[in-house]
């Protein structure tokens, strides 16, 4: 954990906090290993903050951070650059390299020269991997690769995120795109749970907020929830608000700019209440509580060794105590920004037990199967 607060610390030391331009500023993670012969990679941005779940200090290092910004549209000033381009061609007479782009990144890597890839990289990412890294990486990745389908792509808070698989859903490819570089990238194995992907809970649970929300981590695989890798959390959900592709309005170093902040919390079944916690002060944004990973929580026994927990509570909020036997639609508190949370967002999973860390999470059946409650999607909650 010592390493995510220095890494957070050095974080907060290149943001200009008194301006909300300072969002797009950039800290790298890196996360290397091997897997099925090609090495994995992960640089995460986190621009004015990191969207963290709650993780217990034995997996808080393993998992991969990523940033709750990701961004607007970018084509305008792609535009601007092209133009930029052939003006400087007409010019110089000279050749100029194309930009690359989240449009025409794929076509790059599979088909183009993974020299221009690197060439548009962030300084921090070449940093954190070498221009021989990447390509003996990407070689070996695409070896059997024959298509790749988008499967996200997201605009929030400055950056563009595009995600694709392959046909044999076993390998994928994350990148993340500001206005004129690649500012994250990752290559992932991924490793189905068929055995508890296809068992649903016997409750079935309404989502435990109104109106409208983002899915920033949910899905049943690691590109689309970074839980997914871990057998206590992984088919938990990260949840925020968002309007016109940010997650805050003007400083982002208030909790009350997050439009999540202070939303209302229900009980997504009937239950009995068997654990809560109340007292953990919201953290200032981008600065995150690792001793206490859930931060104020509330859980709720459903029967059938069900167990909802709603984490990440605003101070005080909690509005039901222990043995409290409540209703779906109940108030149980309101989001906040508590525990190991870098900006107010809802972390709610199903486990076979009360303790977020010994217990293992279950896929949820929801009530309303119209919503897919996977990474990138928005969701109407009822």
């Amino acid at each position: 954990m010592n390493k995510i607060n220095e890494e957070f610390e050095r974080m907060r030391q290149r943001q200009d906090e008194s301006t909300a331009d300072s969002k797009s500023q950039n800290a790298v993670q890196v996360r290397s290993q091997s897997k099925k012969s090609w090495k994995l990679f992960a640089i995460s941005l986190a621009a004015c903050m990191i969207l963290s779940a709650c993780s217990s200090s034995a997996t808080s290092d393993q998992a991969e951070q990523q940033s709750a910004a990701q961004t607007s549209d970018s084509t305008p000033a792609v535009e601007n650059q092209e133009n930029d381009k052939e003006g400087a061609e007409e010019q110089s007479g000279t050749e100029v390299q194309a930009l690359i782009t989240p449009d025409n990144f794929l076509d790059t890597l599979l088909n183009g020269s993974k020299d221009d890839i690197y060439s548009q990289m962030s300084p921090e990412l070449k940093e954190a991997v070498s221009l021989e890294e990447f390509k003996s990486s990407a070689d070996s990745f695409l070896q059997g690769v024959t298509t790749l389908d988008q499967v996200v792509d997201v605009q929030m808070n400055n950056l563009t995120e595009r995600v694709w698989k392959d046909a044999t859903g076993t390998k994928g490819i994350r990148a993340y795109f500001s206005e004129k570089q690649i500012e994250g990238l990752s290559i992932h194995a991924l490793e189905p749970h068929e055995d508890t992907d296809n068992k649903y809970t016997q409750t079935e649970f309404q989502f435990p907020m109104k109106g409208e929300w983002f899915v920033f981590w949910g899905g049943n695989d690691v590109l689309s929830n970074y839980h997914y890798e871990h057998e206590t959390q992984r088919y938990a959900l990260d949840i925020v608000r968002t309007k016109d592709g940010f997650s805050y309005q003007d400083d982002p170093t208030k909790n009350e700019n997050y439009y999540a902040f202070g939303e209302p919390l229900y009980a997504a079944a009937d239950g009995t209440v068997v654990e809560i916690k109340n007292d953990l002060p919201d953290n200032t944004p981008g600065v995150m509580n690792a001793e206490e990973p859930a931060g104020n929580f509330v859980v709720i026994d459903h029967g059938n060794k069900e167990y909802s927990i709603t984490a990440h509570l605003k101070e005080g909020s909690v509005a039901v105590k222990k043995g409290d036997k409540v209703k779906q639609g109940d108030l149980i508190g309101e989001l906040g920004n508590s525990g190991n949370s870098s900006e107010a967002h809802l972390h709610f999973q199903v486990s076979d037990g009360a303790d977020l860390f010994t217990s293992r999470s279950i896929n949820i059946r929801w009530a309303d199967q119209s919503q897919q409650l996977t990474r990138g999607n928005t969701i109407q909650a009822r």
